[in-house]
């Protein structure tokens, strides 16, 4: 059977064997494919392996040979699954693998804006410890986690892992979710929308990019949070209208934001929330822990496995 990999780079940049899709398969593997190479590699496969790679129908309609996709990723919205049911090519993706990644990626950031342990190894650095009068100093107020309200958009598995890393710092735990009914978890309170803007000290965003949830950070949304409140983004860049958050970063709206995505990534230089003081940017790593890309590679491998004996898993077409 063979297997081409189009984009592996971001899950394998190297610490990571292909040894195992080698054993089930005759596998090549690219480390990027720039959308004019995509036909001319994956022509002879049976199946391909993608990341963010689009494939839509022109490109399903030049690879007769192609029998199924396998997604390293949980979001599918870079295939065309109606397309691809109609030739019966089924598109699997993985999830769950990257809760616990994402979920450390989350408090990561959040105990980089409030105990500034950076700023202070910096200022160590530069020698305003050995100069100071004192035993002891401190770049501003460090805050207390134990007591704050943690305010979670989204309560699937990432969700509710950031809720119980939450409670362990003593944390008030605030969710909103379209349903409730089958998500009651002890310690954690349901809130509409605007109650959890209004009263949530952080709010985490984990909901997918829908036309409900587009643009969910906006001016009206931002203008209801605390003076104090800190944003914290490992979803999709799309959740947020980046220029209302750079007004309200900019204005003291809110005290601090700390994004894993951006709705253009990589970015461009001039990015309205790139090089702002207060906007803590990481480049959309929150899922690639090692252990984390470890088990989507073997997910994979048993999606292929599952359909190679005729009954594709995690099938989402």
């Amino acid at each position: 059977m063979k297997a081409v990999v189009l984009d592996g780079y971001t899950m394998n940049p190297g610490d990571l064997s292909w040894e195992s899709l080698k054993e089930i398969s005759d596998l090549s593997v690219y480390e990027r494919s720039p959308a004019d190479q995509v036909i001319e590699r994956a022509k002879e496969a049976e199946i391909i392996l993608i990341n963010k790679i689009r494939i839509g129908k022109d490109q399903l309609d030049q690879l007769p040979n192609l029998k199924a996709i396998f997604i390293t990723a949980t979001g599918y919205d870079n295939v065309d699954l109606e397309a691809a049911a109609k030739r019966s090519i089924p598109v699997c993706n993985v999830s769950g693998y990257s809760t616990e990644s994402v979920a450390q990626q989350v408090f990561a950031m959040l105990l980089a804006i409030t105990n500034k342990v950076q700023l202070h190894h910096e200022s160590v650095s530069r020698g305003d410890w050995s100069r100071s009068d004192d035993f002891s100093y401190s770049l501003g107020t460090i805050p207390e986690l134990a007591g704050k309200t943690l305010g979670i958009f989204g309560f699937g598995r990432i969700g509710k892992r950031v809720a119980e890393i939450g409670q362990a710092f003593d944390m008030q735990i605030l969710a909103n979710r379209r349903s409730t009914r089958h998500d009651r978890m002890p310690g954690v309170s349901f809130a509409d929308r605007q109650e959890l803007f209004q009263q949530s000290d952080v709010i985490s965003l984990h909901v997918p990019l829908t036309d409900e949830t587009q643009g969910l950070i906006n001016k009206n949304s931002l203008s209801l949070m605390k003076k104090e409140a800190i944003l914290i983004n490992t979803g999709r860049g799309g959740l947020i209208v980046e220029q209302d958050l750079r007004d309200a970063l900019q204005n003291g709206t809110i005290k601090a934001a700390a994004l894993d995505v951006l709705s253009s990534e990589p970015p461009p230089a001039d990015h309205p929330l790139i090089g702002l003081p207060n906007c803590l940017i990481t480049p959309h790593l929150a899922w690639a822990g090692f252990a984390s890309r470890k088990r989507l590679l073997e997910e994979t491998v048993l999606n292929i496995k599952a359909y190679q004996k005729g009954s594709p898993r995690n099938q989402v077409n």
